[in-house]
């Protein structure tokens, strides 16, 4: 079924080098092997109509229009063995941690800047760090981030990386229950021969992390809502579907209003008192009397009530300092600071721009570099140096001639790949993986995450916007764990 990659310089998830398949991938394998490629076909389809009658989409914006689309889908699951994942799991609590107390430090003491660990033009000129605004506010729990999304790949050798902190709104956890719903439904075949960590109770993890950001001033039973822009957001799914499985009210601002610094919600049963509120969109429109004026999103006075300590925001206010893909070069400093131990799972090498010597070495070397804006996401305005014509190198060159402290470099990866079936056949696409951390009173990692594929042959950019879909992730349990997942 497979032939032997004509590369051997990438890593694959379910083959070795010689074309065997690996240990923990031999049953699915022996599965795969007894459907035709006319029911593999079939199967396919099936799996990208379900996405579809479920209104499982996104939006991708072009020219300020928005196009919805179903997110494609691959049946060839990122499987893990019991110690791969128990490495990951250590290792995204260690991270997150850490992250957590940076953002606690520079919006209270800044000690970490004190002692030089992070330079402090880092910080003050970051134009997410809202110090005005945030500076001397004690949040429930000390706890900054209640959701971050930690992005991964494997490198060449088969290592563990962090790529990318998110720790403002990440998007994406409702792919991962819809990818194991529609596994479960078109290939119900391949789970009478896994052992895999269920999602059943995660989301109710998850609300109970929302109620545990309780505000100082709440004295009573705590009512949580999901503030969403609205439907014409890219992640909508993914808000209603968090806001459905937890069973809070999905809101959007006209739905919210701030009196005597206490935030109430319309309901049929008149105003109603909100205590927390996880908010799905971006610090600049939260609140238009302290943020951008023109918001039609935000509400006027929320930001008077989070600082009463009437309401709490999740997650927090200026979290957008921790994220910024600059910042992302020191967070093993910041581990080793905080918590006096060596990074479980290392970044990706990071250049620069703003340093002249370092400036100087990437652009002579574009054509092997990654280059990034430490202000983009989604794939926009990236430059992948080996893939990009010579007009491509020198319009990013004049980019970062004029503007330095706007972007960083990281050398290309050959990033590991996981066999797809797309369009009848098979053929090896890059692969990265998105853990979800958890965090309230305990700290819950969602077993496995959203592996996202670039479906797109020869790809390296996974996200759907630019035409990357997505695998489901198995976690298999181990001995004392092992018997077969029952629903999700």
């Amino acid at each position: 079924m497979f032939k032997p990659y004509q590369s051997d310089r990438n890593f694959d998830e379910m083959l070795e080098k010689d074309g065997s398949t690996r240990a923990h991938y031999q049953d699915f394998h022996k599965v795969m092997d007894q459907f035709s490629e006319s029911e593999l076909r079939e199967k396919h389809e099936t799996a990208q109509l379900s996405f579809l009658r479920q209104g499982i989409t996104f939006t991708v914006y072009n020219d300020n229009v928005g196009t919805e689309r179903t997110m494609p889908f691959d049946f060839i699951p990122i499987i893990m063995p019991p110690e791969t994942w128990t490495m990951i799991e250590k290792g995204m609590k260690q991270r997150v941690e850490a992250l957590n107390m940076f953002l606690d430090d520079i919006y209270h003491n800044a000690e970490i800047v004190k002692d030089g660990v992070v330079p402090r033009e880092f910080v003050e000129q970051n134009p997410y760090y809202l110090k005005k605004q945030v500076t001397g506010i004690d949040v429930p729990l000390k706890n900054h981030i209640f959701l971050a999304g930690i992005d991964l790949i494997r490198d060449q050798e088969g290592t563990y990386r962090v790529l990318e902190d998110n720790l403002r709104n990440p998007s994406g956890m409702s792919y991962v229950y819809q990818n194991r719903y529609v596994m479960r439904q078109v290939y119900p075949e391949f789970f009478n021969r896994h052992s895999i960590h269920s999602l059943e109770h995660q989301l109710s993890h998850m609300h109970e992390a929302v109620l545990d950001h309780c505000p100082i001033n709440c004295l009573h039973e705590p009512r949580a809502v999901l503030l969403t822009p609205g439907m014409y957001n890219s992640a909508y799914y993914d808000h209603v579907f968090l806001a459905q499985q937890m069973g809070i009210e999905l809101v959007e601002g006209r739905d919210l209003h701030v009196r005597d610094n206490i935030v109430y919600v319309k309901t049929i049963r008149g105003m109603q008192r909100v205590d927390i509120i996880y908010r799905r969109i971006d610090d600049d429109f939260l609140d238009p009397q302290v943020f951008n004026k023109d918001s039609a999103l935000g509400v006027p006075g929320l930001m008077s009530a989070y600082k009463k300590g009437n309401v709490s925001f999740l997650n927090g206010v200026g979290n957008g300092v921790a994220d910024d893909k600059a910042m992302y070069a020191f967070v093993p400093e910041m581990i080793r600071y905080y918590l006096k131990e060596d990074p479980i799972i290392p970044n990706v090498d990071t250049y620069f721009m703003r340093n002249i010597e370092q400036r100087k070495w990437a652009l002579e070397n574009l054509d092997q570099l990654v280059v990034k804006n430490v202000g983009a996401s989604g794939g926009y305005d990236m430059l992948i140096g080996p893939h990009a014509t010579n007009e491509e190198i020198d319009r990013f060159r004049k980019k970062i001639e004029e503007e330095p402290h706007q972007y960083i470099a990281q050398p290309t990866i050959q990033l590991s790949r996981a066999p797809a079936f797309q369009d009848g056949r098979f053929y090896p696409c890059h692969v990265d993986l998105r853990v979800f951390v958890m965090r309230g009173k305990k700290t819950n990692v969602l077993p496995g995450g959203l592996s996202r594929v670039a479906l797109k042959e020869g790809s390296l950019v996974v996200n759907s916007s630019q035409g990357g879909g997505g695998k489901d992730t198995w976690v298999l349990k181990g001995g004392e764990d092992n018997h077969a997942e029952q629903s999700s």
